[in-house]
């Protein structure tokens, strides 16, 4: 019997999983240095505490189970409840605001295709206590830096920011009655992934006639904010304002570049309260990343109402725009040693073996073939693994570094590679 892996998950040999070291080791980067803590939580929650969150629809959405004790868990979808259930229990101890951030992996009960899986990985950021437009700032601020810190430009990917109180607004300026105001925004978050044709038809389906249709696209067709104010003009002014400030702000903080104001962006899920964003990238129709303000949510779970605000980067959307971009440094394809260490002569093998050693106590990567053999195949794995330089050690330690991208080879003394490394 052959056994495979579950359909929808990877396995991780050594190339991928450089790749998923390199995006993991550059959330973290840029999360510390924009000042946020990392926190983590069990992988599987009580399956309330999700549907509390996303209503129980979300439960056939899944992987959930009864446990020996007949308590209903679930494995997490998100870590977004575990953060809230997590702030709600020292919600009076925790200095605010509180800036965390997060890698779990993730499961989802998906159907698998091309950027979905049902186990990923994801960056999660979040700010709690801060009711201004600021922390929202912040968020996308860390958001374009790590796009940044991966070599994507302005012309690679782009954080396209939407607002869902005016999406609201447009919705009952359109007399879309409140109680089908969340199926139609579910509706009109669909928009970007589709042609005008099947977005009409969706959008039907939700109830909405042709007028009401044509009325909200006017709005997320607006391209300032004058054009929002004309096309809105009963909306709440500090609506329209906060978005001007958000500008504002990323102006100032140096990423308004990578931003563009794009109201179709609504986000499916129904406890979004204020400015919301999705990062695209490449040629791939899903989003990168999303987010936006929650400030309901804590209160939702049992907690008191706190302003909130984040995002969540995926790793497999992200790695194919990677990917395609040629942003993934070539490197990692193969992996890499400092020195892959030779013994070039017989009997040479024990001084092979003080000079590996001393290499990887002075904190340089040095490996070496266990078998004995003849100098070119073992010049062949150096190559093969991906080392920067063969070093070959004679019977009595004398040393030769050959620079493998080079060619070029130089006598050396082991006390000169021991300092500069």
């Amino acid at each position: 019997m052959k056994f495979r892996n579950v359909k929808g998950t990877r396995d991780f040999y050594p190339e991928p999983m450089r790749i998923r070291n390199w995006i993991a080791d550059a959330w973290r980067r840029v999360s510390l240095r924009n000042g946020f803590e990392e926190y983590d939580a069990p992988i599987f929650e009580y399956l309330d505490l999700l549907t509390a969150k996303s209503g129980q629809e979300i439960a056939e959405q899944l992987f959930s189970f009864t446990d020996r004790g007949g308590r209903q868990l679930a494995i997490r979808p998100e870590i977004t409840p575990s953060l809230a259930r997590m702030v709600n229990a020292k919600i009076n101890s925790l200095p605010r605001p509180i800036k965390w951030f997060s890698v779990p992996r993730l499961c989802r009960a998906e159907n698998p295709q091309r950027g979905r899986l049902r186990e990923f990985f994801q960056w999660n950021i979040d700010v709690i206590g801060e009711d201004s437009g600021l922390a929202d700032a912040e968020c996308i601020f860390t958001c374009v830096d790590f796009l940044r810190e991966v070599g994507l430009t302005p012309e690679d990917a782009q954080v396209r920011i939407g607002s869902r109180p005016l999406s609201v607004s447009a919705l009952w300026a359109a007399g879309v009655p409140q109680a089908d105001e969340e199926k139609a925004l579910a509706a009109l978050d669909k928009r970007p992934k589709l042609n005008e044709d099947a977005f009409a038809n969706v959008a039907k389906g939700a109830g909405l006639s042709g007028e009401q249709i044509a009325a909200v696209t006017r709005f997320q067709d607006c391209a300032t904010l004058d054009d929002i104010s004309a096309a809105l003009p009963d909306a709440e002014p500090r609506d329209i304002e906060g978005l001007r400030q958000l500008w504002g702000q990323l102006e100032a903080m140096g990423v308004a570049e990578y931003c563009v104001l794009d109201l179709r962006i609504v986000r499916g899920l129904a406890y979004y309260t204020g400015i919301v964003y999705e990062v695209f990238g490449g040629a791939e129709s899903r989003a990168v990343a999303g987010g936006g303000r929650y400030d309901n949510l804590l209160e939702v779970l049992g907690g008191p109402k706190v302003g909130a605000t984040g995002f969540g980067m995926g790793d497999v959307v992200l790695e194919l725009v990677l990917d395609e971009k040629a942003k993934i440094p070539p490197e990692l394809r193969q992996g890499g040693l400092d020195y892959f260490v030779i013994d070039a002569e017989d009997g040479a093998f024990h001084a092979v073996m003080r000079t590996v050693g001393a290499l990887r106590r002075a904190g340089r990567s040095a490996d070496f073939s266990y078998a004995r053999r003849a100098l070119g195949k073992q010049l062949k794995d150096a190559n093969r693994r991906g080392a920067a330089n063969a070093l070959l050690v004679r019977a009595d330690g004398g040393l030769e570094v050959k620079d493998l991208r080079s060619g070029e080879q130089r006598p050396a003394a082991l006390s000169d590679l021991l300092s500069s490394a």
